[in-house]
């Protein structure tokens, strides 16, 4: 057939590319007539007429493709019958999916009868698919961006493998047999893992694929002529599988397979068994090996083992801690590619040069290494999906994001454009003039030089946000000015290296502002010359000699040097052999400033610290630390974390619930450092997280025990529902709504099930016991000790009968405690009571109870007698002895116990006639009641709130400053003397002095 001279319209081809595509034309046209006069032979319809019959929209297509693309052209010279078959098939205009692709390789590959066949069969199919993706990248029909053209190429070389390793297992089945069972009977088959751009679904057009075989345990094969070992028979299998790809035949080749990401390359075996290459990457993984492992997706084979394989290593790949250590290894892995590119002049190269893309998978893949393990919701192969979850998760601003995915498709488009030219796998830019305005055809610029400058701009913002995650913070440009401080930090790095002596080392403390020059040398010289610095590793020494400079600065720095040294250096002592925390400061210049902040106002925070490193992680996001989230906040953010932790994992929930206790308290913590929050907020927000805690353990030791065992009777008759029907008290301060950093907590548990009856499980147990477990549950997942401590130790000797009574009692039970046994004491401790969580139903009869307990009439000259005398034992045992310049802020006449007795006796003597007084449970809000009754003139109740505040105000600085909780008399005397007065007034009045 002879095509038309107009057959291929020209009109928006640029004229230097006129040449080729008339040249591409001719050859078109001769190889169609001879594929029609070889039909005529066969007596067969030709491709001709099929051409002619191309819509006009199809003849623009072809025109501006064959413009483009030589791979094109050549692949219809050598098919010219694959066009129409494609256009028949709706493949120029969308992707065919995974079924129809498998269905199609595998009904080719029934006919193959040899190797040489299948090889055939798998690169054709290959080939033509690769004609379709190339066609609609450069046409762009709907729905077809870069994103589906990367996953169009990845689902071909999926279905390939996994085809092609099908026909090679049945194949050699005769001959080798197939793998023995595991242990547990399951079959066993080769797992491909996909590296790379295959694992992450986002091939390029020319890709290499990266793979990692591996298989799950050992074993002989069964049914051939001859058993093999697993390790042979899978060897062979995969050196079968990668010649059916790699392999060069008549036909070319289907994918280049590059199997170097193996665990020690190109010297290690083949195929590793699951167990083995566990063990190597526990004990020998490398940093780049982390990196790479990253997209390590299971592609064929046995997909479900290949997941079970990745799980298994997953703990190698994301550390459960912020691993601030990894950008270093990104770096040097950077920089080496930095001199390979010059070394090569590779400035040219998309991928590897400046601003490219390698930058970009940069930013992301740091991270995705050092947060991952925290936050699982970058655990995922996809670049896209990694880098759209940053901005939610605060890492990366929107507006970064919304920069970097449009310029790195820019980049893959332009490295699609390139390899589109002749299907051959290069990042390069083209140096021929006809190649330039192809590439520019492709990506709808005007000519090269509008290319070039759209590139420039692309390539200046990926480098800029590059630079601000991944730049070393002490680097600066060759040809910028010297970062501020810098000669001081050279100075401090001598000085930690032990370089000056003695005496020029105290005159630079002394000039850094340090009062006691020779204690700050004295500690320093400790922490160098300690065996546990001499004995660390290379990589934590380093990083150890990188942050100490910085650490040094920092402390002059602060507004106490001297406090502030002496504080941080038992940090970084303790984080000697985690020495991702070094690196967490070294990286993060103004976390380090926060740490000497919070550990200059506050010992106890920087015990905190020294105890749980990991709370560092707090210091990186100043918005957070020194705003403390409430109590929806705490829940949705308790919620996300647990929701990261695979289910029945209870060691890492146990764990992430104290991880997120501390942090949360260190946020409470350095707010009030700072000012930002008042003494009532302080310990209401205390107080949100311990309740946060309490309602999430007792729906997990809910779920725990009804797993187990299923669901009790409730008192009705009727089984429990899947809420947690359960209720804990909470008494003293988290009752009052007044925790402060180190208090524990004073528990009830109540329920109101059946008194007889059973579970409905497959383990039943009766009711009671049901509930006992529960009460006992909740107590084990609040006191179990783990690498980040306890949540908080709990008190339940205020449940009915104390230590000789139940732990867990139902509403019914007491109630009639409360009725008839309860002593005076435990009325008073009833006023602080309220529910922290459990069921709302339970929870309005809890509250009935407590009111009538409370509102009931008294003898109020016989309650008088009994408070008083409680309190006079107490200060007996508890207050100061004797006379002195301070006193007990708690215990000591005038303190905080007074003032909680005066509110509890006020409740229990009024509330029968001003039910108000029965609302609330904390000692401020009972005062404003007393004053809104009538019932206390307002003059006292504003001298009570005060003295209150400020009590607990110093009982709070001392928990942070480590001083014991005592006041200054002269001070606080105003305060004592007016909480006095009313003390004799209400309780004794004929007592005198009190």
């Amino acid at each position: 057939m002879a095509l038309p001279d107009d057959f291929l319209p020209l009109d928006a081809i640029p004229e230097p590319l006129a040449a080729p595509l008339q040249h591409a034309r001719e050859r078109l046209a001769t190889a169609l007539e001879q594929a029609d006069n070889l039909a005529d032979m066969r007596q067969q319809e030709g491709p001709g007429e099929s051409w002619a019959a191309l819509a006009p929209h199809r003849r623009a297509q072809l025109a501006r493709v064959l413009a483009v693309s030589e791979f094109v052209a050549e692949t219809l010279i050598r098919h010219p019958d694959w066009l129409p078959q494609l256009d028949a098939l709706g493949e120029l205009d969308a992707a065919p999916d995974a079924d129809t692709l498998s269905e199609t390789l595998a009904e080719r590959l029934e006919a193959a009868e040899d190797e040489a066949a299948m090889h055939a069969a798998v690169r054709r199919f290959r080939q033509a698919r690769m004609l379709g993706i190339v066609w609609r990248d450069l046409t762009r029909p709907p729905g077809i961006d870069m994103w589906a053209t990367a996953a169009a190429v990845t689902r071909l070389a999926e279905t390939c493998l996994e085809q092609a390793l099908a026909w090679l297992e049945r194949h050699f089945e005769a001959r080798w047999g197939r793998p023995g069972p595991r242990a547990d009977g399951g079959e066993q088959r080769l797992v491909v893992l996909g590296m790379g751009k295959l694992g992450a679904g986002e091939l390029n057009l020319s890709s290499d694929i990266d793979l990692i075989f591996a298989f799950p345990e050992k074993g002989e094969t069964v049914g051939g002529r001859k058993a093999l070992e697993h390790q042979e028979y899978f060897t062979k299998i995969g050196q079968k599988l990668i010649g059916a790809l790699d392999a060069v035949t008549a036909d070319g080749f289907a994918f280049r397979v590059d199997m170097r990401l193996r665990p020690l390359g190109d010297g290690g075996p083949l195929v590793g068994n699951f167990a083995s290459l566990a063990s190597y990457y526990q004990d020998q993984g490398r940093e780049w090996e982390r990196y790479a492992m990253l997209k390590a997706r299971p592609v064929a084979g046995d997909l479900e083992a290949g997941a079970e394989l990745l799980a298994s290593i997953r703990p190698f790949v994301y550390r459960r801690y912020l691993d601030f250590g990894a950008i270093e290894s990104l770096r040097e892995l950077k920089a080496m590619i930095n001199r390979e590119v010059r070394r090569r002049g590779m400035q040219d190269n998309i991928k590897l040069g400046p601003g490219g893309i390698r930058e970009v998978e940069f930013v992301v893949q740091a991270f995705q290494l050092i947060r991952g393990g925290r936050d699982t919701e970058l655990q995922v192969t996809s670049l896209k999906t990694a880098l759209s979850r940053l901005p939610d998760l605060g890492l990366l601003p929107a507006a970064v994001v919304d920069e970097l995915i449009p310029d790195y498709v820019f980049l893959r488009d332009l490295e699609h454009a390139i390899q589109a030219l002749e299907d051959r796998q290069t990042q390069t830019l083209p140096a021929e003039e006809v190649a330039r305005e192809r590439v520019a055809l492709a990506l709808d610029m005007e000519d090269w030089p509008a290319l070039m400058a759209r590139l420039d701009e692309v390539r200046d913002r990926v480098r800029r946000h590059f630079d601000a995650v991944i730049a070393d913070p002490e680097d600066a440009d060759e040809d910028a000015p010297a970062p501020a401080g810098g000669r001081e930090r050279e100075e401090w790095r001598a000085l930690w290296r032990g370089e000056p002596g003695e005496e020029e080392a105290e005159a630079r403390f002394r000039e850094a502002g340090f009062t006691d020059p020779a204690a700050a040398c004295r500690r320093l010289r400790a922490l160098r010359d300690s065996r546990q610095v001499q004995a660390m590793q290379r990589i934590g020494y380093e990083r150890l000699e990188a942050l100490m400079p910085l650490l040094l600065d920092a402390a002059a720095d602060s507004e106490a040097p001297d406090v502030a040294l002496e504080r941080v250096l038992p940090l970084v002592e303790a984080v000697l052999r985690r020495t991702a925390y070094l690196a967490l400061l070294r990286e993060n210049p103004e976390a380090l400033e926060h740490l000497m902040h919070l550990c200059s106002a506050s010992p106890w925070i920087a015990e905190q610290l020294a105890r749980h490193p990991i709370l560092l992680d707090e210091l990186l996001t100043p918005d957070t630390l020194y705003t403390p989230a409430d109590k929806a906040r705490l829940a949705d953010e308790l919620r996300q974390a647990l929701g990261r932790i695979p289910e029945g994992d209870e060691e890492a929930e146990l764990e992430a619930l104290r991880v997120f206790k501390h942090a949360q308290v260190l946020h409470v913590a350095a707010s009030d450092i700072a000012g930002t929050r008042h003494l009532m907020k302080v310990s209401d927000y205390l107080t949100y997280i311990a309740e946060v805690i309490l309602e999430t353990v007792l729906a997990m030791a809910w779920k725990h025990l009804t797993r187990k065992h299923g669901f009790p009777l409730r008192r009705d008759g009727e089984r429990c529902g899947q809420a947690p029907e359960f209720l804990i008290i909470g008494y003293g301060k988290l009752g009052g709504i007044e925790l402060g950093y180190g208090s524990d907590l004073d528990l009830v548990f109540l329920h109101d099930g059946a008194t007889r009856g059973s579970t409905d499980g497959d383990r039943p147990i009766d009711n009671a016991v049901f509930f006992t477990r529960l009460g006992q549950r909740i107590i084990h997942l609040l006191t179990a000790v783990t690498p980040a401590g306890s949540l908080y130790e709990v008190d339940m000797r205020l449940r009915p009968s104390g230590n000789a009574g139940l732990l867990v009692s139902s509403l019914d039970a007491f109630a009639d405690y409360q009725r008839r046994e309860a002593w005076t004491w435990e009325h008073q401790a009833l006023v602080r009571a309220r529910v922290v969580a459990g069921h709302d139903t339970l929870a309005e009869g809890f509250d009935a109870v407590r009111g009538e307990i409370l509102g009931r009439e008294r003898d109020v000259e016989a309650l008088r007698e009994e408070v008083v005398a409680m309190r006079h034992k107490m200060r007996k045992h508890l207050a100061s002895q004797g006379e002195g310049d301070d006193f007990d802020l708690k215990q000591d006449p005038g303190g905080m116990v007074d003032i909680e007795f005066l509110c509890q006796y006020a409740v229990l003597a009024m509330a029968h006639d001003s039910p108000a007084l029965l609302q609330w449970s904390d000692n401020m809000r009972i005062l404003e009641t007393l004053e809104q009754c009538g019932r206390l003139p307002a003059e006292d109740g504003e001298r009570l709130r005060e003295a209150y505040l400020a009590c607990r105000t110093a009982a709070h600085r001392a928990a942070l400053t480590g001083d014991s909780a005592r006041g200054d008399n002269a001070d606080f005397a105003a305060h004592r003397q007016a909480v006095i007065a009313v003390w004799q007034r209400l309780l004794e009045p004929a007592s005198g002095d009190a």
